[in-house]
């Protein structure tokens, strides 16, 4: 794995909790005490009604395919060693969307729509990004 800063996320603050919950195997996604609706990613305000009243609720993990592309060219590592890969945007169960890469799959066998589970990849040093796969039928 890379080590160069550029690689590795900025852990801190708010999103301190996100990563430590990925590292334990555990996607959090934020609700709003005062509108009730959920979101993601990390930040101190809602994003739906400005309240500060956000706190970390664990998500179920499962969602489905909403978009995706599957990269071909990609010359910076760490994803130049990963290519082919595909990125997408799964929408949780819970409502987020959550931007992402899928895993455990062939590129050419994902689809708009496919039923996908959270897993949790290292990407160095014991921090963890969620990947999704998908949920066998």
């Amino acid at each position: 794995m890379s080590k160069n800063r550029a690689d590795v996320p900025v852990v801190e603050g708010i999103s301190r909790q996100y990563w430590d919950a990925a590292r334990e195997g555990r996607l959090l996604i934020a609700q709003c005490a005062d509108c009730g609706r959920v979101h993601h990613y990390p930040r101190v305000l809602c994003p739906f009604c400005w309240s500060e009243a956000v706190s970390p609720i664990e998500a179920t993990g499962t969602g489905a395919v909403y978009s995706y592309s599957t990269v071909y060219v990609n010359d910076l590592e760490p994803f130049k060693s990963r290519l082919p890969y595909v990125a997408a945007v799964v929408e949780l169960d819970e409502g987020p969307r959550v931007v992402t890469n899928i895993d455990g799959i062939e590129p050419d066998q994902v689809r708009v729509g496919m039923p996908v589970r959270a897993a949790f990849r290292e990407i160095v040093d014991q921090t963890y990004a969620v990947v999704f796969t998908p949920i066998e039928s």
